[in-house]
């Protein structure tokens, strides 16, 4: 597989269109002359800039995006999209300007003609919720492959066309990338693509311009509070990806409670799902072993329909993301039969997912796990997993991310107590925010357990993982929650490479243990 820096993925071999055909089909007002002006791309931002592109200048927290008209010029744009305060900024760039009054609500419908991304799409399928979002992706992406269909995805973990990948820096790309992703993806004859949707990127509006065939709802818990005013608000965000305007179908599971307010109020036929025996649904997920290499489930449909399977995660909740892929699925048109053929082929569902309850240690000495779960419920629902096949100690080590919802952390620190026997607070982006202050804030929720962990405060991570081993021995475990898959700690607006995988694979051979 060809891994590549992150950066946007756009068509190879881009089709040119005429900046008179924009104006013309959506009415818009412009400066200069757009005659004879052809544009082969759309992008907000200069460092993905490529000549011929359309560029986009939007008013940011500190500055206006058409300040840098004149560097885009000098890249290769050959036209400005923006608003009024943004045409007098660029008006010395000696570009076209295209006027909107918002370039955000513009961006998804205009980057969609420019890329064609609404001719001839492939089955798009969609998933959101507070936790599971990433690994659903990925099982669905893994199921598609293993019905012969050449597939793409795109998560928080990273981009994929068939082979080719590259790392992520938002969950939900800008509107310009999305499609951009989408038109290379046609390119590449990929007939199936797996989005992970956030609450962000829908308030942002970066899916516009899609009509998703399947979503897909997880679960809401507390998270993003400090980009909500409260959970309402918040589930309301999610909620927008079931209309008509965003999806054809969704598969919403009932394990949490907010379920059932999506399938109340949306305004797409929906079909639910639930791993829980007291809570029927059109699709009913039953557990039948657990190992920590993975857990087998029987996954049971209208008209009885059935299927037996294995998800290569250990977790029940590994489980019903999966179940909800395969639902997604069949609501898409694949028959049960067919899926369950195929997972029988292979036996179960082939995928990777990168930094999910990924076990990073050897054979011999404690199992060493890193997680890219972040919030309380995460921390719950992988702790009980891990717990489960732990004959010793479990060891948990997480920080919490500076400059982000601050009102999780009392709730983390007393999940993570209540759930591990040792536990280590250390660092974990702290970004612009006192890392002290966060560890203090993280501690004082561990001591409100009610039965808390041996506690320690190890501020730096390279230390605290290495504290944890020396901890611990055969049959226990350690659970490194939060960096999973992710190789930068961002510390004061810089990002120094950093991978948590790494740091407790060295640690661990420093313990001698292979």
């Amino acid at each position: 597989m060809t891994v590549r820096s992150s950066s946007a993925l756009r068509p190879e071999h881009p089709s040119a269109r005429s900046l008179a055909a924009l104006v013309d089909k959506f009415g818009l007002e412009y400066t200069g002359s757009v005659d004879d002006v052809q544009i082969t791309g759309i992008t907000l931002s200069t460092k993905n800039l490529e000549p011929g592109d359309l560029y986009v200048g939007i008013q940011g927290v500190h500055s206006h995006g058409a300040s840098y008209a004149v560097m885009a010029r000098e890249g290769g744009a050959v036209a400005i999209l923006t608003d009024a305060a943004g045409a007098e900024i660029a008006a010395d760039a000696g570009l076209p300007v295209v006027l909107v009054d918002s370039p955000r609500d513009a961006l998804g419908q205009i980057s969609a003609w420019v890329y064609r991304t609404q001719d001839d799409p492939p089955l798009l399928f969609g998933i959101t919720g507070t936790n599971g979002k990433t690994s659903a992706i990925y099982l669905l992406n893994g199921i598609v492959k293993q019905l012969g269909l050449i597939a793409g995805l795109s998560t928080t973990a990273e981009r994929q066309i068939g082979e080719l990948t590259i790392t992520s820096s938002l969950t939900t790309p800008e509107a310009t990338e999305v499609h951009g992703l989408l038109a290379r993806m046609r390119e590449s004859d990929v007939r199936a693509v797996s989005i992970e949707v956030s609450a962000q990127g829908l308030s942002s509006r970066r899916v516009d311009g899609i009509v998703f065939d399947v979503v897909g709802f997880l679960n809401l818990s507390h998270d993003h509070l400090d980009d909500y005013a409260d959970m309402q608000e918040y589930f309301e965000a999610k909620l927008s990806l079931f209309q008509p305007d965003r999806a054809q179908r969704g598969v919403v599971s009932l394990d949490s409670e907010w379920g059932e307010r999506v399938v109340d109020s949306a305004r797409i036929p929906i079909t639910t799902i639930s791993s829980r025996p007291d809570t029927p649904a059109d699709w009913m997920l039953t557990i039948l072993d657990e190992q920590p290499e993975w857990t087998e489930f029987a996954l049971t449909g209208p008209g009885g329909r059935s299927l037996t399977t294995r998800v290569p995660l250990m977790g029940r909740h590994m489980a019903a993301n999966a179940g909800l892929a395969i639902a997604m699925l069949v609501e898409a048109g694949f028959p049960l039969e067919a899926i369950g053929h195929a997972l029988d082929s292979d036996g179960g569902i082939v995928a990777y997912l990168p930094g999910r309850i990924e076990r990073v240690s050897g054979e011999n000495g404690p199992a060493v796990y890193v997680d890219f779960g972040h919030s309380p419920d995460a921390f719950l629902t992988t702790l009980a997993a891990i717990r489960k096949f732990t004959a010793g100690k479990l060891i948990m080590l997480f920080g919490a991310d500076g400059d982000r919802d601050p009102s999780k952390r009392l709730e983390m620190g007393r999940i993570g107590a209540e759930g591990s026997d040792i536990l280590v607070i250390t660092d974990y982006n702290p970004r612009y925010e006192d890392a002290a202050s966060i560890r203090a804030t993280l501690l004082e929720g561990a001591r409100g357990a009610a039965h808390p962990a041996e506690l320690l405060e190890i501020a730096q991570p390279r230390y605290a993982i290495r504290a944890a081993i020396a901890r611990a021995g055969e049959g226990d475990s350690i659970l490194w929650a939060g960096p999973g898959h992710e190789d930068y700690m961002e510390v004061e607006g810089v990002k120094v490479p950093y991978s948590a995988r790494d740091e407790a694979r060295q640690a661990l051979r420093e313990a001698g243990w292979a």
